[in-house]
C-alpha cells in the first residue's frame, strides 16, 4: 500500500481550485492503430517488435516511442491478433485531452486497462507540472498516481502554472494560485 505524499494532496487541491476536471474514461476497445519505420513479426512468440518513430493511437489517446514490443494472446479475432500488452521505451509521450505524460519506459496493460510510465516521469495538466519516477494511469477512471521513486526527475519553470520537482525519492512542488478580487 502507498502513501499518499502531503504534495500530492497539495496538486490535487491545486488542480480542483482551477477547476481542472478529472479525465473521463478512456474506450480501451477501440482498435489501436500504429506507425512505425519498421516492423519485426514474431509470431511464435505472439509479438511484434515495432521501432522508428513509433506511434500508437487508440481512441483519443496517442502514445510514441522510439521503439516498443506488441504483445497478443494468440487469438484471432476478425483476421485480427488480440493485442493485451505494450511495452514502450526511449522518449514515450502518452497525450490524453488535457493531459501529456512523458517517461522513459511505459507499460500499457490492456487487460488492466492501465499504464505504468517509469524513468523521468513529468505529468502536466492544465498549468500544473508534476516530475517522479513512476506514474499509473487507469484509463477506465482517468485516476493518475505519480510517486517518488528512486528513478530521479528534473522539474523546471512553466509557463502556465505550477512546477513540482521531484528530488531524492520524494515529489515536491508549487502550484499556482488562483487569482482573487
Amino acid at each position: 500500500m502507498h502513501l499518499i505524499p502531503s504534495s500530492v494532496l497539495l496538486m490535487l487541491s491545486a488542480l480542483a481550485a482551477t477547476g481542472v476536471s478529472a479525465q473521463r474514461a478512456h474506450n480501451s476497445n477501440a482498435p489501436i492503430d500504429f506507425g512505425a519505420d519498421h516492423i519485426e513479426l514474431q509470431d511464435k512468440a505472439n509479438r511484434a517488435v515495432l521501432s522508428g518513430g513509433v506511434s500508437v493511437k487508440q481512441a483519443d489517446m496517442t502514445l510514441n516511442s522510439a521503439r516498443m514490443t506488441v504483445a497478443y494472446t494468440g487469438e484471432v479475432v476478425g483476421g485480427n491478433p488480440q493485442v493485451s500488452r505494450l511495452d514502450a521505451s526511449g522518449g514515450v509521450t502518452v497525450r490524453r485531452p488535457d493531459q501529456t505524460a512523458k517517461s522513459q519506459y511505459a507499460i500499457y496493460d490492456l487487460n488492466r486497462r492501465v499504464i505504468t510510465m517509469l524513468g523521468a516521469v513529468t505529468l502536466t495538466q492544465g498549468g500544473n507540472t508534476v516530475n517522479g519516477g513512476r506514474l499509473t494511469m487507469n484509463l477506465d477512471t482517468g485516476r493518475a498516481v505519480i510517486d517518488g521513486s528512486s528513478v530521479r526527475g528534473s522539474g523546471g519553470a512553466t509557463a502556465s502554472g505550477g512546477t513540482v520537482t521531484q528530488t531524492g525519492g520524494r515529489v515536491t512542488g508549487t502550484f499556482s494560485v488562483p487569482k482573487r478580487n
